[in-house]
């Protein structure tokens, strides 16, 4: 049987037709954006899970950090403070992208990695 896609339009068009609720099978593909648009539409999305098919699994953003540093968890201690370890991973992004990286937004994502890994 052929695939059968959704996008944001063809969601929206269900609802105005007053079809509230679409069966996800292995043949229907909806695109991140119909499944983000059927979220807001109150379209009920009928699947074997609660994953947008697109979506890609990460399980790393609803598991807890771990306790331990990596250097802690292979016996060896931490080298340096961590402002020494923010300074040296800026320099390398700076070195490697040069002055097209947000600053702001480095820092942000320094942050949320050295807090996934343990590293506070």
């Amino acid at each position: 049987m052929p695939k059968q896609f959704f996008t944001e339009r063809d969601i929206e068009d269900l609802a105005r037709r007053g079809e509230m609720s679409l069966r996800v099978t292995d043949d229907v593909v909806l695109t991140e954006l119909a499944y983000e648009r059927a979220e807001r539409l109150g379209v009920k999305l009928l699947q074997a899970n609660d994953t947008p098919p697109a979506a890609p699994v990460r399980p790393y953003l609803s598991q807890a950090a771990p306790t331990e540093s990596p250097c802690q968890r292979c016996g060896q201690e931490k080298s340096g403070s961590d402002e020494e370890l923010r300074q040296r991973i800026r320099d390398a992004v700076k070195a490697k992208l040069g002055n097209q990286v947000d600053s702001g937004l480095l820092e942000t994502i320094i942050t949320r990695v050295l807090n996934n890994v343990g590293v506070k």
